[in-house]
């Protein structure tokens, strides 16, 4: 979808506000730290258990949206002698700050992960470690695992190192000036690299049947003291950086498997039946896809500013259902280890100060390099991670839905009645009168039931009224006009 940006009226702001707070309690929002948790992380950002490697003259960057401080990753890119690349990924070294079983871990373990707001982001650690201390923020000497990856002239992994250091960034960049920086031929080559390799990682995901989905991103910013709901296709740099992650990750896992001790993102493959239904969704968006093409392949020719490929590719998410994190402590890989997305074995390790399972990850990877066994208090705590995971995944995941359907509603309570163009994207099977429309302009991705009997026109274009919305009441529901 293309991109809009609108922002909510001034009549809409005060019971949108009302609906956040509202929102907050009934998701059990974590609130403000205790004091406890605040006292243990100022004296632990004073005081952080520091590595003895220095790596502080390598030049990292980050890539991170405009305006972030919680900084996960740092990289440096180079090439090698030999033809290939060697990628330096330094990661934020969250279990130098925090204490095993002391206060700040255990509010970690109730929060889970980073929840992200339209009227403020709750974070997983206090600020004074997640956009202070602990991250990597430039000319800033911060702890961070430290991943030295090896790939050959083809993007392929060689060799794989990790290793507790400091490390000093040299620059916040974002994503739409390295994307320019590189489309302009000025980009340093440590930048410039990012294309060459994430093409070559591209290639490798898709020589084992792995996919990328390109989804343009329903974003809510607040600017003016308002806020905006709009499309963001996404960009080649965007995927390519996503490649770099997606490289440690699997070279975790290895690292896991290897040393018969470690926790997986898993992801069952689609059952059939979900794929003859997107296949159907397909034909009814008008969206090419040939008998003998296979699903991996097709999305890998879609393009996300075209609406009806949007449209599809939202559709396609329905597959990524049934995620979740598998546990191995005994030297034996589960029966179901693999992520059916990555097409290999993967891990969660990139983004500790935003989600909690990555400390541990990384915590099993350092010792596996290192030949030694896991700490005791990574031990112990591993059973129950995938349970705490989901539970926390969950909950983000619906303070997001619902964060999206408030300000969809505020955008449009003083518009009910009006029509606008819409996109039929998705038709339930059971009652293909009920449905999902793709606004345009505003940005909006809502409810539409049929005001008769006759099937919703799943991938044709229809007029649509709102018929309610009102934020914390009733979310944006429409009818065909």
């Amino acid at each position: 979808m293309p991109r809009r940006h609108l922002r909510v009226s001034g009549a809409a702001e005060t019971p949108l506000t009302a609906a956040l707070r509202a929102l907050r309690t009934e998701l059990d929002v974590p609130r403000a730290f205790p004091p406890a948790v605040l006292a243990e992380a100022e004296n632990a950002a004073k005081n952080p258990r520091l590595p003895g490697r220095d790596a502080t003259d390598l030049p990292l960057f980050t890539i991170d949206p405009p305006g972030s401080t919680d900084l996960d990753q740092a990289m440096h890119l180079a090439r090698r002698a030999d033809g290939g690349y060697r990628v330096h990924y330094a990661v934020a070294d969250v279990a130098a700050f925090v204490e095993p079983g002391g206060a700040v871990d255990a509010e970690a373990h109730r929060r889970v992960t980073t929840l992200y707001l339209p009227d403020g982001r709750i974070p997983l650690h206090p600020p004074v470690l997640s956009e202070g201390a602990a991250s990597l923020l430039p000319a800033q000497t911060a702890p961070a695992l430290l991943w030295r990856i090896d790939l050959d002239a083809y993007g392929r992994r060689v060799a794989t190192d990790v290793h507790r250091a400091l490390v000093r960034s040299r620059a916040r960049l974002d994503y739409a000036t390295v994307q320019g920086q590189i489309d302009a031929g000025t980009a340093e080559e440590p930048v410039a690299l990012l294309r060459d390799i994430g093409r070559l990682r591209e290639e490798r995901e898709a020589e084992r049947g792995g996919i990328s989905l390109s989804v343009p991103e329903q974003q809510i910013t607040r600017t003016d003291g308002g806020y905006r709901l709009a499309y963001r296709p996404p960009r080649p740099a965007d995927a390519w950086n996503a490649q770099i992650s997606l490289l440690a990750g699997t070279a975790a896992a290895d690292l896991m498997t290897a040393a018969g001790t470690g926790v997986l993102r898993t992801l069952p493959t689609a059952p059939d039946g979900a794929v003859a239904r997107l296949r159907r969704s397909a034909r009814a968006l008008g969206v090419d896809w040939p008998h003998h093409v296979s699903y991996a392949a097709l999305v890998r020719t879609l393009d996300p500013r075209d609406p009806r490929h949007a449209a599809f590719l939202q559709d396609c998410t329905t597959l990524l259902r049934g995620a979740g994190y598998t546990v191995f402590t005994d030297g034996s890989l589960p029966a179901h280890a693999t992520h059916a997305a990555v097409a290999d074995e993967y891990a969660h390790c990139t983004a500790p100060l935003r989600r909690l399972v990555d400390r541990y990850a990384g915590e099993l990877c350092v010792a596996a390099v290192a030949g030694h066994e896991p700490p005791e208090w990574v031990r112990a705590a591993l059973p129950a991670l995938p349970g705490e995971m989901a539970d926390g995944t969950a909950r983000a995941n619906r303070v997001e839905r619902e964060c999206v359907d408030l300000v969809e509603a505020a955008l449009l309570m003083d518009r009910v009645g009006e029509v606008f163009p819409g996109v039929v994207v998705d038709v339930r099977d059971e009652d293909p009168t009920i449905g999902t429309v793709h606004l345009r302009d505003p940005a909006v991705v809502a409810r539409i039931d049929s005001a008769d009997t006759d099937p919703l026109p799943l991938g044709e274009r229809l007029p649509v009224r709102v018929t309610r919305a009102y934020p914390g009441r009733d979310k944006a529901h429409f009818v065909p006009a």
